[in-house]
């Protein structure tokens, strides 16, 4: 039996579910998780996990999708730049159907002659960018710090092999400011109880940079692998803390996840990108909570070598993605989710994304 059908084998993650379930009733009182981390959500869902949990254990979903976190003032932005006259923008497919307010996306953008051309990795854009030297090549650089050290890989091959019609709009986001605001908002409703911690990211942070959460909040924080039985082994590692009454943050993907990261992948960023402030939806501005491209590598930055502003954007109208994503509501609880909002015609970006909450809880719920 190989490691992914372990990991799947009924009888272990039964087993497993037995554990947990006896942990809970020995705790006495509901816990209440969140995870963080897009996988996860489709994972949980898929697995059909959710619908297995024991009786005093409710699941949440967070911020943990890159696209539905991106903000609307980035998504009104895609549309200027791809308005640009001798622009290309590359994109992962999941942003072409993101709605900006005024209900435009990337999709419309393209019937109307914009030139977009989905890629599958990022050097896929300085491939396209060395295929069109007449043209500016913008890579719409999305997402957490799983993906962001790929992205600076382009723009470092961009600067050493000299190829100067190729730019990025950075739109990157970091977990860790993300979760503390999170906990700042959670402290007097106290919705949420612990956190499954995000594999991918903690894969190149490491723990460190969460240790917080247990330190200064008391909340449990484990980090978690994406099959079934790493997901249940988490949650018993969370119950047994709330139990025990202690809070500390774990690690239960040992198989891929250090407590130091990968060095190697956290100095990739910090030779491309500066820590700024940037927008979040649902969570509004959070300081330190961005990248930005380093001002001595400007040429690679294409808000400032196209002269572009981030757009000045009202909220999606009746849209409650951004309740959504805090954990405040699930997404039955939005009025247009499975009637106005669908995959097939999204007002927002959790029904968009594959990872998107809306879109999982729509799709393996049986809507």
């Amino acid at each position: 039996m190989n490691i992914h059908d372990e990991l799947h084998d009924k009888a272990m993650c039964g087993a497993l579910l037995e554990k947990l379930s006896e942990s809970i009733q020995a705790y006495g009182r509901p816990i209440r998780f969140m995870e963080v981390c897009g996988t996860h959500t489709v994972s949980i869902f898929q697995s059909g996990l959710r619908s297995l949990l024991p009786e005093g254990l409710s699941h949440l979903s967070g911020p943990g999708c890159p696209v539905c976190v991106t903000h609307d003032a980035e998504v009104a932005t895609f549309l200027k730049l791809a308005e640009k006259e001798n622009v290309i923008l590359a994109t992962f497919g999941d942003l072409i159907r993101v709605p900006a307010p005024d209900g435009r996306s990337l999709k419309h953008a393209m019937a109307g002659g914009a030139q977009v051309q989905i890629v599958y990795s990022p050097m896929d854009a300085v491939k396209l960018a060395k295929e069109n030297p007449h043209k500016e090549v913008v890579f719409l650089g999305v997402g957490f710090e799983t993906t962001a050290p790929t992205i600076a890989a382009t723009v470092l091959y961009a600067k050493k092999n000299g190829i100067k019609n190729y730019s990025v709009f950075c739109c990157h986001k970091l977990v860790p400011p993300a979760l503390k605001v999170l906990l700042d908002n959670n402290l007097q409703d106290r919705y949420i109880d612990a956190f499954l911690l995000p594999g991918h990211v903690s894969l190149v942070l490491g723990l460190e940079p969460f240790e917080f959460m247990a330190q200064d909040y008391q909340y449990p924080a484990v980090v978690a692998g994406f099959e079934p039985a790493e997901i249940i082994h988490a949650l018993y590692m969370i119950s047994e803390q709330k139990r025990k009454g202690i809070a500390k943050v774990e690690n239960a993907y040992t198989r891929a996840v250090s407590y130091e990261g990968n060095v190697t992948a956290k100095a990739m960023l910090a030779s491309v990108f500066d820590v700024c402030d940037t927008k979040w939806r649902g969570l509004g501005e959070i300081p330190q909570s961005g990248l930005k491209i380093k001002a001595e590598l400007e040429e690679f930055d294409a808000l400032c070598k196209l002269n572009v502003s981030l757009a000045v954007t009202k909220p999606l109208a009746g849209c409650k993605c951004g309740e959504v994503l805090q954990g405040k509501i699930t997404p039955a609880q939005c009025p247009l989710f499975g009637k106005v909002c669908t995959p097939q015609n999204p007002t927002g970006p959790c029904m968009v994304s594959t990872e998107g909450s809306c879109a999982a809880w729509y799709t393996y719920q049986g809507l």
